[in-house]
């Protein structure tokens, strides 16, 4: 590990403004979490099995990422060979002729990739992007201050009883909160855990005839009991808190429970990153009049987008990182608690696995209950939990991110956010002549 770990410090890491890779360089644009982070640590193996071929990483938090990716992928700028993209990018833009099929051999098994994460990386039968981890969301808790306060935490909680179980967690003379949730604005950031919540306070973002309905009373019930309850049992500065402040909270035992990325599991029960993996226990995301939608899907890809010159050379590295082999490269080194989940279907059905993830059964649960096709209590028009599969979704999402956020800092009211992003959505979508 000592040699990877320094090859890894060694790497030449990108800038904005980088220019093309040239002929046997790939760089690959990435988000800057964890199980990426660690997928630098082994870009060596690659090279060395790969002669010829040199990998420059540009390494960004989650809002920039996705603004770097969209103007490249957009103009076929070439400044990237490989993109890390999601669900919401993958068939819009292979539809749009902006990313490369991709095409595996027999050993990689595509068959093995979770059906969720095949088909939410799919158009038309073609798979444009390669899953590195998939995730849904699911509650993470202390289960000594549960204990300690007399509670107990269903399978399937209500959105009351998380109300209940933050204030008798919370304990801000010691610094201990109930609860830790996104703030931070973007359509993937707040708005992918707002969403969800809205979703199972019976809300949505469109109505059959694809009229933005973020004036509703459910989205209203939502916001608002999502402001009261990291206004009275969050952290302060929550408006500013994404995935890696509040894992950074929560190991550091700051916070009473966690409703995120399941992803996260496999970094909060760790005891060399968490003060309190001891303690920590897992249950599916809660609901309030429906459990349709309640917990995301997603799954962090790699793409190779159209405007590349190294096409084959990102196929070669994209067959690699996501394959069995790699994730059996990762428990080898780091033991198979720290594997790259949510992917394949033999990760869960591996013994060695299942001894070492706690959390194992809960995050397939919740992955394989989350539904695109059927994610709000009444009809939508759109596929998709946590995001719209439509083209105008990001400026919409982006846009909402915002005015919650401000709402959440206290800086308007929440009839304000919504009456703002319900004008917004609306423009957005006459504009693109949806009515």
């Amino acid at each position: 590990m000592t040699n990877l770990r320094t090859t890894a410090l060694g790497l030449t890491l990108g800038v904005a403004g980088l220019s093309a890779a040239s002929a046997g360089e790939l760089t690959i644009a990435t988000v800057n979490n964890g199980h990426m982070i660690e997928m630098q640590k082994f870009t060596s193996v690659f090279e060395e099995a790969n002669p010829g071929i040199t990998v420059n990483w540009v390494t960004l938090d989650e809002g920039t990422l996705r603004s770097r990716v969209t103007t490249d992928v957009t103009t076929k700028g070439g400044q990237f060979d490989i993109m890390t993209i999601g669900m919401y990018e993958a068939p819009i833009w292979g539809e749009r002729g902006w990313l490369q099929a991709l095409e595996f051999g027999e050993d990689y098994d595509v068959d093995d990739v979770l059906p969720a994460m095949r088909n939410g990386l799919s158009h038309d039968g073609n798979l444009y992007a390669a899953p590195f981890y998939g995730e849904s969301s699911m509650i993470m808790y202390r289960k000594d201050l549960l204990d300690a306060a007399g509670m107990d935490m269903p399978d399937n909680p209500s959105w009351g009883h998380i109300q209940d179980a933050a204030a008798a967690m919370t304990d801000k003379d010691n610094g201990v909160y109930g609860i830790c949730l996104r703030g931070k604005p973007g359509w993937g950031d707040n708005m992918a855990f707002l969403s969800t919540m809205a979703n199972s306070f019976g809300a949505q973002w469109f109505n059959e005839d694809w009229t933005p309905a973020l004036d509703s009373p459910a989205w209203n019930h939502a916001v608002n009991f999502y402001v009261d309850l990291l206004t009275n049992y969050g952290p302060p500065g929550s408006s500013g808190n994404s995935f890696n402040e509040i894992l950074a909270l929560i190991n550091a035992g700051k916070c009473g429970m966690w409703i995120d990325a399941t992803i996260a599991a496999s970094f909060v029960s760790d005891p060399s990153q968490s003060e309190v993996s001891d303690v920590i226990a897992f249950a599916q995301a809660p609901q309030a009049v429906t459990t349709r939608g309640s917990n995301w899907l997603w799954a962090w890809s790699l793409a190779i987008p159209a405007g590349t010159k190294q096409a084959d050379d990102a196929q070669k590295f994209i067959e690699w990182a996501t394959s069995k082999e790699y994730i059996e490269l990762v428990a080898e080194t780091n033991g198979w608690s720290a594997v790259p989940t949510g992917t394949r279907q033999s990760t869960y059905d591996n013994p060695n696995f299942q001894e070492a993830a706690v959390f194992a059964e809960a995050e397939l649960k919740a992955i394989l209950s989350a539904d695109p096709e059927n994610s709000t209590l009444n009809p939508s028009p759109y596929v998709g939990v946590q995001f719209a599969a439509i083209p105008e979704f990001q400026a919409i999402g982006t846009a909402v991110g915002q005015q919650m956020s401000a709402a959440l800092a206290g800086d308007i009211s929440v009839e304000e956010a919504l009456e703002a992003s319900q004008k917004a959505a609306d423009r957005e979508m006459k504009k693109a002549g949806y009515y």
